[in-house]
This record gives C-alpha cells, structure tokens and sequence, in this order.
C-alpha cells in the first residue's frame, strides 16, 4: 500500500487511515470532467466584478459611467459625434446621450446563426463580451475601449438598463433586467435625431455604495472635453440641479493652461505641436510656471498612462536633448549641465496620442508599450521644439535659465543634505530629534508616529499613547509651504528636520521606503481652521517630499468622534452625522410600537423594516418633487390593478398623457400611428439633448416642430417609488397613507407612535423616521466635538489612539494628477484660482469650526 499511496502523494496521517477511509479520500481527490463548471458571459462579470471594473467601491461605480462615455467619445474620435450629455437622475441612475450614428440595430448574421434566434446587433453589443466595432479597423481607427466588454459590463452589473438609438429615421428601443433582454429590439417611433441614449441603475446586489459623486464624474469629463477639440461634453445633476458644460475648440492648450491657472507663467505662449507619422498622431501642449515640480499629463486614446510609457520616453528625451543643446550652443552653461528631472522642473505639459493598435503594459492600461511610438514621439517633438526655439530665442533663453536654476538649487539641497548627514545622520535616522518620544517596539509595520500639534495636545497623546507601539513627535506652528519652496529651503525648517529624522526614509530622489521605522504616519490635528491649515501643510510636505510614502499608503490622518454620547454612566463614540442618524434611529426603534389604527401593532423586526423602507422612500420622493409633481397629485395616477405610479409623462400637441410602463406606452404610440396612418417623432426628454438632424445629418440649430412630435418624459426615480410601494403594500399600507389626510380636529391623530408612556401623534407615514429618531434622542447627554484639543489623554486614547475604537483615514494617491492640480490651488502662488475653490465648495463644508 505504500507505494500506492506515494504514486497518488497521500499524507503520512492518510497513510494511517483504514483502507476505507484511504478509498474515500482517493475517490474525493480525483479530478473529472464534472468537476469543471462553464459560466455565461453575463454570471461570470457578476460573480466577478472586480476583473471588469477594478472593483465594487466607489471607484468602480464611477467606472460604469466612464465605460459608457467612451463609447460616446470613439464616436467623436472617429468625427460622427459632436455633442455627449451625462445626467445623474434623480433616483441615481445615469443617463449617457451622444448624437453620433448610433449603434446599428439590424439583424446579427453571425449571432443569430450562433444563438438559434434572431439577434440584433444591439443586443449582441449590451450583452455579449468581445463582441463591438473596435477589433478591426473599419469602425474605429483609434479607440480607447479596445477590448469590447465596457458596455456589455455595464449592462451585467445594472440592476436594470435601457437604450434607444435613433438611427435612420426611427427610434429603437431595449430594455434588460441585471444584463437579460425583457423583450426585444423594438421600433417605437420616428425622429429627427441620431444617437444613442443609455440609461443604467447600477445594482446594489453588486455595488457597495451606488450613489454617485457630481465631482469626480465631472472632472473626468472635463478632462475628455479637452483631449477632443470641439466636443461639448455637459454634466448635470437632477437631484441637486447643478450642470456644467465644456467645450474646448483649443484643446489642450487649454488644458495647460487650466492646469497652470494658479502658477505663473515663466514665457507667456503655450508651446503646442501636431502631427502624424506611420498612423500615430501626437498632440503635445507645455508651458514653464515658477513652479518647482514637473506636472506632466499623458493620455493614450484618452486614456491617463499614469505611468507614462513609450510617449513619454521619447518626449522626455528630445526636451532634454534639445534644451541642453541650444544652451550649449549659447554658451549658457558654466559648470553645470541641467539632467532631466532639472530641465522638467517647473514644467507643465499634456501629452495626447492616438495609437491605432496600442499595447497597454498591465490590464490597468495605465502604461503604453508599443516601442515604435517613442521614436514617432522623439522626431515629431524633437524637430518642433529645436525650431522653435531658434525662431524664439527670448523664450528659449527663459526656460534653459530655468533648467539652470534648478540644477544650482538642486547642487545647494546635496550640500545640505550633505551637512545634515554630518549632524549623526539626520536623514537616515542615525540621530533622532529631541522631542520625539518614541515607542519601544521594533516592528517597523506595527509601529506608529503621530505627528500632534503644538506641545499641550502632544502632552495629551503622550499620556494616552500605548507605548510599545505608538510614537509621539509634537510639531510647533505651521511648517514651511513644501510646495512653494525649494528644497534647500525646505531643509532649513527645523521641524522639517525632525520629520525626516523621525521617519527615517530620506527625502526626494535619495527616499526609501524599505528603512522606514514605522508602519503608519498619522498627521493628528484639531478639527479647528488652524489644525486644517497644518494638515494642509504637512500633506503637501509628504506628497512633495516622500511621495513614496504617501502612494505605498503609509500616511494616515486620524479622525477623532465628531460626538460623544452618554446614557446614564455609558458612553460611546460617534464618528459622522449618518452615523449618529442611524444610531439614533436603532434607539429609538429599541421598544418603540407603531399604532396604525386598524387593530395591529408593529414593533421589533416588522417596525425597523417599515421605518428603514419609509426612509429609503423619502429620498425618491424628494427627487420626484423637485420636478415639481407632488405625491399626492401623483398618487392620483394610481393605475388601480398594478398599484404602481406612472413613469413616463407625454405630451403630444397640448395633451398630456401618462404611463406606469414602457409596453402601455407602446401600444399608446401604435394606436396613434394607426390612426394617423403615420409614424410619431419621438423626442424624449430624459437627457435633454436637443439635437435634430436635417438632411444633411447635420444638427440644426432651431428645428421645425412637426405637429405630430411626441414629447417623452421619464421619470427614473418613479421606479424606485414603485418597488418600495410594493414593500409597503406587502406590510399592510397604501399609497394613502404617505399622503396627509384631511380631518377635523377634533378627530385623534391618524396613527399613534408609543414609547413607554410617551405618545406621538402621527398624520402620514413619511413622518415616523424623524419621530423614531426625536424618540430615540430622549435621555441622552450628546456633545458635538470641535477636536482634539477638547479631549484629555484617557478621551484621546479612547477615541482616536485605541486601535479597537478609533477612525484612521488613509491617504490614497487613486489620481495624482488630480492631487498635484489641487495642491497647486490651494498651496501655489495666484490667489483667484484659490478664491474660486473656496468659493464653489463653501456650502459643502460640514462642521466647520471657525
């Protein structure tokens, strides 16, 4: 038996098994053909999110959006598409508009053959993986969508989706539920208009959070309006109103000078070239502020090659080549000859290709590896930039004089890093500083520094630190602005000195990471304008000076409880606002009993459901109001068998019509068409592209508007009403009871919430969240924080130094580019663009204590 079981490798412990149980593993162990399982297309991007869309955070919910666009933008890429429109609806589902020739809708030879069904191509585009117009050259000839999955994932993860293109004179429409067809492809009406229109709800069986941020969509929407010149790309919020439209006819000179809007400039003319060679076209835009730190943007088919790549190899090799061979032959340099990183100092440039077949290092697609390109790049800016700089010797001489500068700062930082070193090694950690009141253990990934302000509050963490793991470094005043300065200046600040003592991984270029002598970095400061100065400004120490540390995720900020709450000799903590909401709302449900007035009385699980529903509710509700139709009009609509509201509002001539579904609509629009003997112009309203086509295909600009115009609204958010109706409905209420009721007064209140021997009075159900929440409130001590420096050591270490309790917020570099350009705002030298930021986000600062 020995031998038998080494041939099929069993364990000594299985060797001591009975045959039997030796027989049993034997047969567990072997490996069929039934063991192996074969997933659809669509189970295997639900099951597995994260290899489509990086993952199912924030992140990857923003990422569905962009999937979409660039669909949009290779319709612009490609010249058939001038206009795209992104609107957040109100009930957070996303609407994507472009006015390109839209996707083709006619039978799918090859797929309809494959699936034994008639397929049209713009099913096989929603829901078949691989499958689009990017793999060849006949649709696309640059694309940034090249692996034919964006849309088709975005429809798989959606909790329900819908598109209709207007192509050829008619519109076509589809609809799916979580990536399935509820029907088919159908013809609904007549238009003037081409594109597509999409509209998705991301699933939140799939998404952590599907709430979607105004501002991230809007930057990278910003950032695709000026990598294609002339393209309107316009943004807008429906539940909060705001919207915002960019069109660039400059491009990206343009984007350079955005990005150089709180700089100043060192020569006054954005340098930009143009230009094409074996298929590659390069764009390259660049200006010199007083800046001292290189700002650098590439882009592939638009997408940001944060890692730069073969582009950028061969534009960094012909700037350095052709700035150090005009100073040479100037006679500009003396001693010292500028290297690369000094000729980039100060620079500010966008570097856009378009790459026919491009060869992405990585599936990230964050850096370019097709080797041809760096040569292409290399000649086209080499040859541009050599000439200008004969024919603009002023601007020439501006800007090696720079390269100069740089490289004398930079030999005066050696120096000082140099005497520093002969103070027992300061950079490296050979000699620690004084106030340092460091923690006994060395293991360098369970050890931490907090960095405190000012001594009184370091006095606080010191008394409620654990020592073996926690180190304290106070810092007095505000450091020096890293960002302004140069790095000898830098040096010179004694804290700064500490810092770089402390953490031990040097500075700049000579930093490593590996020698660091502790595993977090926290910056713990008071919540007060002062402590959000200091936090500024050590964030813009490390991100300028210990860049590695901060994109290896080694800094932290330290989030003490904005609440303290006490109920008789118990106390805990609260970190946010919806916290403290949902907290509140947990005790106030605790023995709370909900009298409705029909004999039952709802308490534990079938109360906390009620009341989470009615709160979910709230929010639709609010987005369908801010169009300005009340519930209580609405519920009027009522169809009475469903029990559901109407989603689509029309108005055809000066009748208006509605309907609780799209297939109602559809017989509507038939019967009208029957009796007309004629097709309907369908204009639907839900993105608010007004785009007509003349014969010509060209948009025109104020449209005849032909009698027989059928005006679509939806309303996305009735959707979701609809479904939380049903849940209601299920617990035993109608739409009635939301609504308030009109009654004498000497009539009791219409519903009854009790708590112990505490009655609240009740007119319709969308009032109990908020009387759950006042209930829950009583017999509480609650106070609201300002900082630190409210709190004596054992509350600091309770709250904010315990690993058990507290709140760390990791700083992750997810855009760098998006971090330099806001540290250039807020840290550079021009006040206005600093002014502008303050003003725009003033009303979204929360709990700001002045």
């Amino acid at each position: 038996m020995a031998d038998e079981n080494e041939a099929y490798g069993l364990t000594p412990e299985e060797e001591a098994q009975p045959d039997g149980a030796i027989k049993r593993s034997l047969a567990n162990s072997e490996y069929n053909a039934e063991d192996l399982e074969h997933l659809s297309d669509l189970e295997h991007v639900r099951e597995r999110p994260s290899m489509y869309i990086g993952d199912t955070t924030a992140r990857g919910l923003h990422h569905l959006v962009y999937e979409v666009v660039d669909n949009s933008i290779d319709e612009a890429m490609a010249g058939y598409a001038n206009e795209v429109q992104v609107i957040i609806n109100g009930d957070g589902s996303v609407t994507v508009e472009d006015d390109g020739r839209g996707i083709p809708v006619e039978r799918h030879a090859q797929l309809s053959e494959l699936m034994d069904r008639e397929v049209s191509t713009l099913e096989g585009v929603m829901t078949v993986l691989k499958f689009g117009g990017k793999f060849s050259k006949g649709a696309y000839q640059t694309s940034g969508g090249l692996h034919g999955v964006g849309v088709t994932v975005v429809n798989f993860l959606s909790e329900w989706s819908e598109v209709d293109v207007s192509r050829d004179g008619h519109v076509h429409h589809q609809e799916y539920e979580r990536g399935v067809p509820k029907g088919p492809v159908r013809r609904v009406g007549a238009t003037k208009k081409r594109g597509t229109r999409t509209t998705f709800k991301p699933d939140p069986q799939i998404f952590q959070t599907t709430k979607y941020n105004y501002s991230t969509l809007l930057k990278r929407l910003q950032e695709l309006a000026f990598l294609n010149q002339g393209v309107r790309i316009t943004i807008t919020d429906a539940r909060t109103g705001e919207t915002e439209s960019f069109q660039y006819e400059d491009g990206i000179r343009q984007f350079v000078e955005h990005l150089n809007r709180a700089s100043e400039a060192v020569h006054p003319d954005v340098l930009y070239v143009s230009g094409e060679l074996e298929g590659v076209t390069v764009e390259i835009a660049l200006q010199y502020s007083s800046e001292f730190t290189e700002n650098v943007h590439s882009y592939v088919n638009n997408i940001n090659t944060t890692e730069g790549g073969t582009h950028m190899s061969g534009f960094r090799s012909a700037l350095t080549r052709c700035l150090n061979n005009y100073g040479k032959n100037a006679g500009m340099f003396k001693d010292l000859v500028p290297s690369g990183d000094d000729v980039r100092e100060g620079l500010t440039a966008v570097i856009s290709c378009r790459v026919p077949h491009p060869q992405f290092e990585g599936q990230t697609k964050t850096k370019l590896g097709n080797g041809e390109v760096e040569g292409i790049v290399n000649s086209i800016f080499g040859e541009f930039l050599s000439k200008y700089f004969e024919e603009n010797p002023k601007t020439a001489k501006t800007i090696v004089n720079k390269a100069i500068t740089a490289v004398e700062a930079r030999e005066a930082a050696r120096k000082a890093k140099a005497l520093l070193r002969e103070r027992k090694g300061a950079l490296s950690g050979g000699g620690l500083p004084g106030k340092l009141r460091d923690c006994s253990s060395k293991d360098v990934d369970k050890c931490e520094l907090f960095l405190v302000e000012g001594d009184s509050a370091g006095g606080s963490a010191e008394g409620g630190r654990m020592r073996e793991y926690q180190a304290i470094l106070p810092l007095r005043g505000k450091i020096i602005n890293a960002y302004k300065s140069r790095e000898d200046k830098v040096l010179a600040s004694e804290e700064i000195r500490n810092m770089i003592s402390a953490v031990g991984i040097g500075i700049g270029a000579e930093q490593d990471v590996t020698k660091r002598r502790y595993g977090r970095v926290v910056i713990m400061t008071d919540a007060d304008v002062d402590g959000s100065h200091i936090r500024t400004l050590l964030l813009t120490f490390f991100y300028r000076q210990m860049y590695d540390l901060v994109a290896r995720g080694h800094v932290y900020v330290a989030q003490p409880p904005l609440f303290r709450v006490r109920k008789g000799k118990k106390t805990t903590y609260v970190q946010t606002e919806e916290e403290m909401k949902t907290q509140l709302l947990d005790l106030g449900l605790g023995d709370s009993v909900f009298d409705p007035g029909d004999g039952r009385m709802i308490d534990g699980e079938n109360m906390s459901k009620l009341v989470r529903t009615l709160a979910a509710l709230e929010d639709a509700i609010l987005a369908l109001e801010r169009r300005g139709i009340g519930l209580k009009l609405h519920a009027v609509r009522q169809d009475p068998v469903s029990g559901k509201l109407p989603v689509f509002h029309v108005l055809l001539g000066s009748a208006e019509h509605w309907f609780k579904d799209r297939d109602e609509l559809d017989e509507f629009v038939k019967q009208q068409e029957e009796s007309t003997e004629g097709e309907l112009v369908i204009d639907s309203g839900t993105a608010g592209l007004q785009i007509d086509n003349n014969e010509n295909g060209e948009a025109s600009e104020s449209p005849e508007v032909p009698v027989t115009r059928l005006r679509i609204i939806e309303l996305h958010e009735v959707r979701t009403i609809n479904t939380l109706l049903g849940d209601l409905r299920e617990m035993g209420f109608e739409i009635d009871a939301l609504i308030p009721q009109e009654r004498t007064g000497e009539e009791g209140s219409r519903y009854t919430l009790r708590r112990g021997d505490n009655e609240t009075g009740l007119e319709d159900l969308r009032g109990l969240p908020g009387a759950i929440r006042s209930a829950g409130e009583k017999g509480l001590q609650i106070t609201r924080f300002k900082g630190l420096g409210e709190m004596n050591a054992e509350e600091l270490r309770e709250t904010t130094l315990d690993p058990g309790n507290r709140t760390l917020m990791q700083v992750r570099m997810e855009d760098a580019g998006a971090a330099d350009d806001l540290f250039r705002v807020l840290m550079g030298d021009q006040v206005e663009p600093r002014r502008e930021f303050i003003q725009k986000h003033a009303l979204d600062v929360r709990n700001l204590d002045v």
